[in-house]
C-alpha cells in the first residue's frame, strides 16, 4: 500500500434543491483506502509519521462504529504490525465496522467509558514493556496531523474553485472529534476566506464541542506559528444530535434513501446522513437561499449496510 498522497476527490452536484440552493458534494468516501472517508486522509499522514517514528504497533481508540478505528486496523494488517484497540463496552454492539476491525485482526479492549484513559496508559506499557515501541493515535485522528489532513481538503476545494470559476458560499460536514472542521476553519483563516464552516455534531453538545474544534485550530495554529483565533470562527452546530451519538429518526432514513435514490450516494444514519439531514434543518431554520453550498461526505459507507433492512421499510 502506497501511503502517499491522495489525489483530490471529485466534487460533483447533486440534485437537492432545498430553497433554490445549489449544492455539491465533495466525495471523500470515494478515498482509496479502505471505503474512503475523513478518517483514511488522517489515517494516512498518521502512518507517515509512525514510519518516521520506527514504530512498530499502534494504539487507538474507538466504538464499535467508529470508521476510524476499522481504517487503522486495516493499514496495520497491510503493514502487518500489530494493532489494538481500546473501546467502550457502553457502544460496543456490533457493526459492520467492529466485524472488519475482527477481520484485519486487530486486538480489541473493551472497558467502561470512566476507564477509557487508564486503559490506554496501561495497555502502552504493557507493550513497551513486551519490547514493542507503540504508537499512539487519538481517538477519531485527534491532533495536529488530523487537522492537517483537512488544510490539505481545504487546498483541494480552493483548486476545484479555481479552475471552474465559482466559488461556495458554505461548507458542511458532520463534527465529531473536531479535527475535520478545524482543518477546514485553518484553511479559510490561512487564506482570509469568509464564508462559513458549518460543523453539523453528530454527538457532542458544545460548549465542550465547540471548544474542541477551537482548541483544535489553536493548536495547530502555535504549530505553525500563527496567533490563536476566538470562539466567534467556529460554527459548531448542536441542534441535530437527538440523543446522541448513534443516534438517528425516520427523517435522517429518508434523507439517506432519497440521496441514494436521486444521486446514487450512500450515506449512513451516524455521520453523514445526520449531517445532510441536519444541513437541510439549519438552512431552513437560517433561511438560507439562493446559495452555493458544499458538503464534504466524510465516509462511513460500512455502516450504511447495517441499516438496509429499516431503509427498505422507510
Amino acid at each position: 500500500m502506497n501511503l502517499g498522497m491522495f489525489q483530490a476527490t471529485p466534487i460533483q452536484k447533486i440534485s437537492e434543491n432545498l430553497n433554490n440552493n445549489t449544492f455539491f458534494i465533495k466525495r471523500d468516501d470515494l478515498l482509496p483506502l479502505s471505503f474512503g472517508g475523513n478518517k483514511a486522509r488522517k489515517a494516512v499522514l498518521f502512518f507517515q509519521d509512525l514510519m518516521r517514528e520506527e514504530s512498530d504497533c499502534v494504539v487507538t481508540y474507538g466504538s464499535s462504529s467508529s470508521n476510524h478505528c476499522r481504517i487503522i486496523a486495516n493499514i496495520a494488517a497491510v503493514k502487518n504490525i500489530p494493532c489494538h484497540i481500546i473501546s467502550p463496552s457502553e457502544s460496543s454492539h456490533p457493526t459492520s465496522n467492529s466485524k472488519m476491525i475482527e477481520l484485519f485482526g486487530a486486538l480489541v479492549t473493551q472497558c467502561p467509558l470512566a476507564e477509557v484513559s487508564i486503559t490506554i496508559e496501561r495497555k502502552l506499557d504493557e507493550l513497551k514493556e513486551q519490547g514493542y515501541k507503540p504508537y499512539f493515535i487519538q481517538g477519531g485522528g485527534h491532533g495536529d496531523i488530523g487537522t492537517q489532513a483537512y488544510v490539505n481538503a481545504y487546498e483541494e476545494i480552493l483548486d476545484y474553485e479555481r479552475a471552474s470559476g465559482m466559488k461556495f458560499d458554505y461548507i458542511f460536514h458532520t463534527t465529531g472529534t473536531g479535527t475535520t472542521q478545524a482543518g477546514l476553519v485553518c484553511g479559510k483563516l490561512l487564506h482570509g476566506d469568509k464564508r462559513e464552516i458549518v460543523g453539523i455534531s453528530n454527538a457532542r453538545k458544545n460548549p465542550y464541542g465547540g471548544q474542541v474544534v477551537l482548541d483544535s485550530v489553536n493548536s495547530y495554529f502555535i504549530s505553525i506559528g500563527k496567533v490563536p483565533i476566538t470562539t466567534e470562527e467556529i460554527a459548531f452546530i448542536d441542534d441535530y444530535v437527538l440523543s446522541g451519538y448513534g443516534c438517528y429518526n425516520q427523517q435522517i432514513l429518508k434523507t439517506i434513501k432519497e440521496v441514494l435514490i436521486n444521486d446514487g450516494i450512500p450515506m449512513d444514519p451516524t455521520y453523514t446522513g445526520k449531517a445532510f439531514w441536519g444541513m437541510k434543518e439549519y438552512i431552513k431554520n437560517n433561511q438560507i437561499n439562493r446559495s452555493k453550498v458544499l458538503f464534504i461526505h466524510t465516509g462511513g459507507t460500512p455502516l450504511f449496510f447495517d441499516n438496509l433492512e429499516e431503509l427498505m421499510n422507510e
